[in-house]
């Protein structure tokens, strides 16, 4: 009997273990497992809200010294301004922000400028001279010239041809005129 017993324990004690490897092999499949692989894309989900904070945290404390300097770029760029910047310069500038604001208002195409600044200032206002080649439609062209003359600043229209142009449909205008700007 001492068999039966020892056999009947031995089998009982294997039962319960092949049922414990049984269990711990469900556990490990149906729990461990799929928790394990939905924390590893916690960790890396995690790590790229990270990734990005730091970005942006980077480009949070750039913009920030930009606007700690931004007074100062203000301050400097007003300097410049009034004291590095030539007259003539400042007279090429306006001119010809003038003519390429009027040429696209116009509807017409400006191929060339030319500028010549008088050497000699006998007047309170500088004198700077202006040759304007311009192509476009006759009612376009018509209209440069007619927003060039009535412009805010003082233009003195003294040379106007119409010469046919290379498109079909358009002519080419070569005006010469005088800015008188304030120095």
């Amino acid at each position: 009997m001492r068999k039966s017993r020892r056999q009947i324990a031995l089998r009982i004690i294997e039962a319960v273990g092949l049922g414990l490897v049984v269990l711990v092999l469900v556990v490990y499949f149906a729990v461990y497992k799929p928790l394990g692989e939905k924390l590893d894309d916690e960790v890396r989900g995690n790590d790229k809200l990270r990734l990005a904070v730091r970005n942006e945290q980077r480009r949070v404390d750039q913009l920030q010294k930009y606007l700690e300097a931004f007074p100062q770029t203000g301050k400097g760029l007003q300097e410049f301004t009034i004291h590095r910047i030539p007259a003539r310069r400042e007279a090429y500038s306006t001119a010809a922000h003038l003519i390429h604001k009027l040429a696209d208002a116009s509807g017409v195409q400006l191929t060339t400028t030319v500028y010549r600044l008088e050497k000699e200032r006998q007047d309170p206002l500088e004198k700077l001279s202006v040759e304007i080649n311009v192509q476009g439609p006759y009612a376009s062209l018509m209209k440069f010239s007619h927003a060039l003359e009535t412009a805010d600043n003082l233009v003195l229209v003294r040379d106007f041809t119409i010469t046919p142009g290379g498109q079909s449909g358009t002519l080419g205008l070569r005006l010469g005129a005088e800015v008188y700007l304030t120095p």
